[in-house]
């Protein structure tokens, strides 16, 4: 019995010691693996989208849009609407007694209208490649301004997760002394530990994200460098207009497809030919007449345009197709600039209500932590408090970058490129 008495009376004592030395064996795990990121100053958000659409893949495209324009306009430019040939033609009867010999240029002409038709489509052609580069520019400015904002969203959420890791440590060094003082019973030890172990858990999936918003702004803009500031002034437009550079670039190129469907057309039944050329004709001696003769021919082809329908078709199909991808994308855009403008304005109230409801958590907070310094509330309590404040105070930082992302978005839905 004496025994079983001194057990007991051991025990208590055991396992504070046990609790306190786990409290001090509490693992603080580390994310290993960084993707740097530099801010550089001197650099602005326009550089970063200029620099990164030069590395994108869709830049090779861009120039042979613009390849292809100046082989068009060089072709318009032609004298004939198809390459000349040249023909030499000899003939000697087997008796010896005839000589026949013919040489001659031939070259296709262009049909009234068609070298006009031709020119037509090589300006739209330049046009169209101008106005992709700019809807390109545009698609690449949202992709930076995105991944910017996400970083900045993520970096925000690993400053909470850091700054709450230190509330709790401190926290459980409270606790540790009041229950070495038998202020508090050891389950409050344990809880303590519980809630820090989940607070460095929350940093460690942080530090995670924030390397995957790091990696995915390297990968879209191929550098490692993001401008000092890359807050927005938000557009004073109300409404997607017709200078949108989708817009452009898609009626640009509905514009290059009906000059195409105009230059097929000049086709007509075919390239008529034009051949002029000299030949020879003489016997097989010296007395025999000796003749040589200029001539001229023309080509004109005639009932081909069955043949030429299914092109004049073909070029239709795409031209409505271009068309009604207008008509759709007119209504994405649309879409999309209701939703921004509607996410700044939600975004401004929810702004407002999270900073009053962060200063009254704050102000609550302090007069919980008095409370339980005091003992006048458990340690249960206080975990439900700080955890509220201290989400307040996430939601707040975050309602701020959050505004500042939607303004980056709204500018991005009306057409705006920095």
């Amino acid at each position: 019995m004496f025994a079983l008495n001194l057990i007991k009376g051991c025990l208590p004592a055991y396992l504070l010691a046990t609790s306190l030395v786990f409290a001090d064996a509490l693992p603080t795990v580390t994310v290993d693996h960084r993707d740097p990121i530099e801010t550089d100053v001197s650099m602005s958000l326009a550089q970063v989208i200029d620099l990164t659409l030069e590395k994108h893949p869709d830049n090779a495209w861009l120039k042979a849009l613009e390849e292809e324009s100046a082989a068009l306009e060089q072709r318009s430019k032609s004298w004939f609407a198809g390459a000349p040939s040249v023909g030499l033609f000899f003939q000697e009867a087997t008796s010896g007694t005839l000589h026949y010999g013919d040489a001659s240029v031939k070259a296709p002409l262009w049909n009234f209208g068609q070298r006009d038709a031709e020119k037509a489509v090589a300006k739209q052609a330049e046009i169209s490649a101008h106005t992709q580069s700019a809807a390109i520019k545009l698609r690449v400015a949202g992709l930076v301004r995105m991944a910017l904002w996400d970083m900045e969203l993520q970096q925000i959420r690993l400053d909470q997760a850091h700054n709450e890791v230190h509330v709790f440590e401190q926290l459980l060094a409270k606790v540790e002394r009041r229950v070495e003082l038998g202020d508090l019973p050891r389950a409050d030890l344990l809880l303590a530990q519980t809630e820090l172990l989940q607070k460095r858990a929350v940093l460690t999936l942080a530090e995670a994200e924030v390397m995957h918003a790091r990696k995915r702004y390297s990968t879209i803009t191929q550098m490692t460098k993001v401008p000092g500031n890359y807050r927005e002034t938000l557009a004073d437009i109300a409404e997607v207009q017709q200078n949108h550079p989708d817009l452009v670039a898609i009626n640009d190129l509905i514009a290059r497809m009906q000059a195409e469907v105009e230059a097929i057309r000049a086709v007509g039944s075919g390239q008529p030919d034009v051949a002029v050329g000299i030949n020879t004709d003489h016997g097989p001696d010296e007395r025999s007449n000796k003749t040589e003769s200029f001539n001229i021919s023309v080509t004109v082809p005639f009932g081909g345009q069955a043949h030429l329908a299914p092109r004049v078709a073909a070029a239709n199909v795409e031209l409505n197709r271009l068309v009604a991808e207008r008509e759709q994308l007119r209504r994405d855009l649309d879409q999309t600039h209701h939703e921004a403008e509607h996410n700044l304005e939600v975004n401004r109230a929810e702004l407002t209500i999270a900073e009053n409801l962060k200063q009254a958590a704050v102000e609550h907070l302090k007069m919980t932590e008095l409370s339980f310094s005091l003992g006048e509330i458990n340690l249960l309590d206080l975990l439900k408090i700080q955890s509220r404040a201290q989400q307040a105070i996430l939601n707040a930082k975050e309602r701020s970058v959050i505004l500042e992302r939607d303004k980056a978005m709204y500018n991005q839905s009306v057409g705006v490129t920095p």
